[in-house]
This record gives C-alpha cells, sequence and structure tokens, in this order.
C-alpha cells in the first residue's frame, strides 16, 4: 500500500463556444506484484498520493491480458480483510473463490462477486486449469464507520447489458443508465462496465452528487474531453449531471466506471486491513497470526498467507481530498 506515484497530471479544457467543461484528473498506474511467493503484477491506480478514495471506492487494481501458460496466473493464497468489501470483475479468464464463510464460487466474465469482510473474513483466489488468457479488475469499497463491523457476506450478480448511444452498459453496482443492480451496497455507488463501439460517443446522466473515476482497459477514450490512455483513471469531481464518453479510435474500447458520494471518513489501510486508527490494524494483524478472528478458508491446496510486518513509521490516515473553498484539507 505504500510507493505511491508522483501527483497526477491536471487537465482543463475549454469547449469550441469558449464555454468550460468539467476538469479532469488524469492517474497513472503503478505496477505493484501481488499474491506472495508466486505473485503476478497489476496496475494500481487506487490508491494515490494526491487521491486515496473516489467516493467509497479505495483500491483499484488492473492486471491482464495475460497468458496463463507464461505468468501462471493467479493464484493468492488465503488471507484476511476487514473494514471492506472485494468487487471481482472479470474480462477473460476465470477465478475460483473460496472464503472462510463455506462460499465456493467462481468469477467469470461479466459476472460481479462481492464479498462483504464486516468485522473478519479471510479468502483465497486461484485462476482455474480453464483459463488461458486473465483480464479484470479487482476493486475496494470502504465500509462505513457505522457499518464496519457488519456480519460478512458474499454476493454474486449478473448483470444484463443496456444500449446508451454507441455504448454497452453493464452495471454491476448501483444505478447508471435506467438500471439498478439488486447488489446492497453500505454507501451510495456506482460500478458499470462501459463498452463503447469505435468512433462512437456516450451522453450517461449521472447523479450530480457523486465523483467518478473511469479506468480504461483498452480503447483511446475522452472523458468529458479530457484523453485517457489504457490503464489511466480519470477523475470527475462531484457537480455534472452528464458524462460524456468517446471512443476517438476505429477498435473498441472497454472502460470500467467507478463513483459514489464523497467518503468523508479517514481511513487507515495498510495491507489487506482498512480501520479508523493504527489500532485496529495491529489489532487486525495479531488476530490473523494467532489464528483468531478470520476463520478458516477450506479447499485451498497450500499454506496461509503470513502478515508483513508493520512499517517502523506510524501509519498516517487517508481521507478524501478537498478541493478550494470545500474546507480545510484532511490529515495526509
Amino acid at each position: 500500500m505504500s510507493n505511491v506515484e508522483p501527483n497526477p497530471t491536471d487537465s482543463r479544457h475549454t469547449s469550441g463556444d469558449g464555454s468550460r467543461v468539467p476538469e479532469v484528473e488524469v492517474h497513472s498506474p503503478r505496477d505493484v506484484p501481488l499474491g506472495g511467493p508466486r505473485a503476478m503484477t497489476v496496475r494500481r491506480t487506487l490508491p494515490q498520493r494526491s487521491r486515496s478514495l473516489i467516493g467509497a471506492w479505495c483500491f483499484a487494481d488492473h492486471y491482464g491480458p495475460d497468458d496463463v501458460a507464461r505468468t501462471g496466473g493467479m493464484d493468492v493464497a488465503p488471507h484476511p480483510h476487514t473494514g471492506l468489501q472485494t468487487v471481482s470483475w472479470l474480462f477473460s479468464g476465470e477465478i475460483e473463490h473460496r472464503d472462510s464463510l463455506g462460499t465456493h464460487a467462481y468469477v467469470r466474465p461479466g459476472e460481479l462477486n462481492l464479498m462483504t469482510s464486516g468485522y473478519g473474513i479471510s479468502h483465497s483466489e486461484v485462476s482455474t486449469a480453464r483459463t488461458t488468457v486473465l483480464h479484470g479488475v479487482q476493486l475496494w469499497v470502504a465500509l462505513p464507520e457505522e457499518h464496519r463491523h457488519t456480519a460478512p457476506d458474499f454476493r454474486h450478480h449478473v448483470p444484463g447489458t443496456v444500449r446508451v448511444g454507441g455504448a454497452g452498459v453493464s452495471v454491476f453496482l448501483g444505478t447508471l443508465a435506467g438500471v439498478t443492480s439488486p447488489v446492497p451496497t453500505f454507501s451510495p455507488l456506482l460500478g458499470a462496465e462501459i463498452v463503447l463501439e469505435p468512433g462512437a460517443t456516450a451522453v450517461l446522466a449521472v447523479d450530480p452528487a457523486f465523483e467518478h473515476g473511469l479506468l480504461v482497459d483498452h480503447g483511446s477514450v475522452r472523458m468529458a474531453g479530457t484523453p485517457l490512455r489504457p490503464a489511466e483513471l480519470g477523475y470527475l469531481a462531484p457537480g455534472s449531471d452528464r458524462l460524456t464518453l468517446t471512443n476517438e479510435s476505429g477498435d473498441t474500447a472497454r472502460t470500467v466506471l467507478l463513483g459514489g458520494t464523497p467518503f468523508e471518513e479517514e481511513i487507515v489501510m495498510w495491507w489487506n486491513f482498512v480501520g479508523r486508527s493504527q489500532q485496529d490494524i495491529e489489532e487486525a494483524r495479531a488476530d490473523w497470526t494467532a489464528g483468531s478472528r478470520f476463520g478458516e478458508v477450506r479447499g485451498y491446496d497450500g499454506d496461509r498467507l503470513p502478515a508483513p510486518g508493520l512499517p517502523t513509521v506510524g501509519l498516517r490516515p487517508r481521507g478524501r481530498v478537498r478541493r478550494a473553498g470545500e474546507g480545510d484539507s484532511p490529515r495526509r
């Protein structure tokens, strides 16, 4: 969770008639090894030094397309989570999920797997023998304080696809394009895959109370007039009730849109834990090391992941980045 990227580029644009269009921040990813000794490399766009959250979304990893015969695929041994929800969304391949609730499920393209850790859960993630190319995103949502100790849970949902202009929209969380996901969340959220046809533009009605992030999987896409390259994340602050996406290339473009009302609480995030203080993190680590709180994952062939050592300096809270006129900045 450390070694964050330099400050992102801020982009400001004026339309042809001289009117101001929304300002979009452009965040570049950084490569991070995931999964212990048999690590695969992912591209991480959240958290950043200059932006830790988009709504309650606090973590975004983007991986692939990886040739599993060459890379070995995904093999993440049992590990703990607390204070968050994990959101798994694949573009290709298949991942076997096992958790301490006894859940045995598969993550497949176009299907949402959402796991709520609450007070504590553990799980493993392994790409299956049927997988030749592994490609997708892994996302985390911070739970609000009042729900941080809720009971662990697991949900599976297969959303349909609706057309908006030249785009296909699959809403896996929240509401967009007249579609509402039935999967419950603990704060107002949006998550959707948006596939744009070559040269297409889609104008989406969005909640002006939401901030939004657009992760580009492939293609050349403009978000509110700002160009984004593959693996980049564009951020748009609250205030807009329309979001315009344009695919300027001759090939199909695929994106993932994330949104939510600004998350006003500060969080402390370290390893696989989201808390509110260093004490929360230390207690979670101690419980995992002692074999308490997080249950047992059955059916995984191998040992669980050991907790890394805590950093020698204190863990700093992360929070919403406030713009001019919104009040004092949070502690960094």
